[in-house]
């Protein structure tokens, strides 16, 4: 009989921080999510993100925190 192993409880993504490098992601979105203060529009609305900085992310975590500028910045430079 062979074992399974169980995935362990996740660990609670903070959507404030860069799931990438764990700084803060300034993401204006989250920020009037947690104040209730309308905030201006996001650059993160309106970039483009390189397919290879997103296939860092492991599936179950893609979508859920914004990745913060200097990585995105950081992935465009190659």
């Amino acid at each position: 009989m062979s074992a399974r192993l169980v995935n362990p409880t996740p660990i609670a993504l903070d959507a404030t921080r860069c799931p990438l490098c764990g700084e803060a992601n300034r993401c204006a979105m989250e920020i009037e999510r947690e104040t209730g203060q309308a905030q201006p529009g996001c650059w993160c609305m309106t970039a483009d993100f390189d397919a290879a900085l997103l296939a860092r992310l492991p599936p179950e975590r893609r979508g859920l925190a914004c990745i913060c500028a200097r990585c995105a910045a950081g992935a465009a430079q190659g």
